[in-house]
């Protein structure tokens, strides 16, 4: 698991008025909540939070956020973005506590497909069903993504979540609900197979109907 951090400064002044003014300062307003402690609203600045989250990290990895000089161990839980603008409106942490186990989504990272016998088909489509899943494990098992080798796959094959390898110590917490849950992540399908028109033979052409009909009158 690796180590990413983020600075924050802790904020006493609440309510849409002074969200709007941190937002014009350039600043993000922020809250942290879980564990044992009360939810501590928060403001990050935005610049180097946004480039921040241009990782994939910043969504499905432990942050170390240092509030005020004291650290602690969240995980981004909401982002609120403008619907327009590059501009990051909200975030929502939650703590994180090392004996006890978390819920979050990670990426699935597919490697391998371009070497396999349904990439190299011409009229085969693998698809991605699934682009990330919910796992459950201790804080300190959490990966930045899971992957997965296609490598050996073929025509007509699907792989599904009980197949995929997780660490140690992870688990989907989906498969438990039952075997309907263990729904496919990769399906490799025969493609659309385009078929050429036949020229039509010489001599002989289409009739408009209203044409052929006038014509037997």
């Amino acid at each position: 698991m690796s180590e990413h951090s983020l600075k924050a400064v802790s904020r006493s002044d609440e309510g849409k008025g002074a969200s709007r003014r941190l937002r014009h300062a350039g600043v993000i307003p922020a809250i942290v909540y879980g564990g044992k402690s009360e939810p501590k609203p928060i403001q990050l600045e935005h610049e180097k939070t946004w480039l921040a989250s241009q990782n994939e990290w910043f969504y499905s990895s432990i942050i170390d956020l240092e509030i005020d000089g004291k650290s602690e161990k969240v995980l981004l839980r909401d982002m609120q973005r403008h619907p327009y603008k590059q501009l990051i409106m909200h975030l929502d942490f939650q703590r994180v506590t090392a004996g006890q186990a978390l819920r979050t989504r990670v990426p699935l990272h597919f490697i391998n497909e371009d070497k396999s016998p349904a990439g190299k088909a011409a009229d085969v489509v693998v698809t991605h069903e699934l682009n990330e899943v919910e796992i459950s494990c201790l804080p300190k098992d959490l990966p930045e993504f899971i992957e997965i080798d296609l490598a050996d796959l073929k025509l007509g094959e699907t792989i599904h979540l009980s197949e995929l390898k997780l660490p140690k110590g992870v688990e989907i917490p989906e498969l438990k609900l039952g075997k309907e849950h263990d729904v496919a992540v990769v399906v490799a399908r025969a493609g659309r197979v385009e078929v050429e028109e036949t020229p039509a033979e010489e001599g002989s052409a289409d009739v408009p109907a209203a044409k052929a009909e006038k014509g037997e009158e």
